[in-house]
């Protein structure tokens, strides 16, 4: 009956340790890849640095593929 809530524990500690990697993943990723014409670079890494996880797991989804396509990089 004991292994249910330390399997929970175990999960949400899984969850939240692997969104702090993607989030550190993401903004070294941002830091020096992304192009510095313009304010892109400071915006992404402000949606990254504010919003932790989730702005991570949106600058992989949307804008690293296309900067990839556009920059090669």
């Amino acid at each position: 009956m004991a292994i249910i809530p330390i399997f929970i524990f175990l999960m949400i500690l899984l969850v939240i340790v692997g969104g702090t990697i993607l989030w550190i993943w993401m903004l070294i990723d941002c830091a020096k890849n992304e192009p510095s014409e313009g304010n892109e670079k400071v915006v992404w890494i402000l949606v990254i640095v504010f919003t932790h996880a989730l702005g991570a797991l949106i600058y992989r989804l949307v804008r690293r593929p296309e900067r990839i396509r556009l920059y090669g990089k």
